[in-house]
């Protein structure tokens, strides 16, 4: 298992070693032992999620307030998405910065993105399972978003935009600029 750190470096790439044969593969997907080391803190996932969706479907950009904020482990087990954590920490030297990379089932990379983020994805291709993990519940008192298309942010969601499908939710989310709902750079929500 390989683990890398992005141009953001709280931001995990993970790649799985694949062990493959004319049977099929083995992949080791989850080593808690391993992500702790190389992360220098405790995870302790309590939640997994799913999601099917089609083609052009976007799903964010979430966070969760503190006490309820989460870190996600994600990945694609069927198909394939690009995967965006946006740095919505204030005083962050990369505040409003994101880091956008492609998950699928054939790659089978996997993204961290810690507490302090927001989180979206797009569906590249139909029928794709999009799952992840959580060290949080959800929380709705706690579910807060930013605007997908946010013109400050830069995010080419490689899909054009009258070709998206979003939620009612997902329509109405305010720019980054515009919200007071952030966290605080070099505050420890793990604490």
């Amino acid at each position: 298992m390989q683990l890398t750190r992005t141009k953001i470096p709280d931001v995990i790439i993970i790649e799985p070693k694949v062990h493959g044969d004319s049977r099929g593969y083995f992949v080791e997907t989850f080593r808690v032992d391993k992500l702790e080391e190389f992360l220098g803190y405790t995870i302790n996932f309590c939640q997994d999620n799913e999601s099917k969706s089609s083609k052009g479907v976007l799903r964010g950009l979430h966070y969760q307030l503190h006490p309820a904020a989460q870190t996600k482990l994600v990945r694609v087990i069927q198909g394939r998405v690009l995967d965006v954590a946006v740095d919505i920490r204030k005083n962050s030297p990369t505040f409003g910065e994101h880091v956008a990379v492609e998950l699928s089932a054939e790659n089978k990379k996997q993204m961290l993105i810690p507490r302090g983020f927001a989180h979206g994805f797009v569906v590249l291709e139909d029928d794709t399972i999009f799952a992840y993990k959580v060290d949080n519940y959800y929380s709705p008192e706690n579910d807060r978003g930013i605007a997908f298309d946010d013109k400050d942010l830069v995010i080419n969601w490689q899909i054009p935009h009258d070709q998206l499908q979003l939620s009612a939710k997902d329509t109405k989310q305010p720019l980054l600029k515009d919200t007071n709902d952030l966290f605080e750079f070099g505050v420890d929500y793990y604490a």
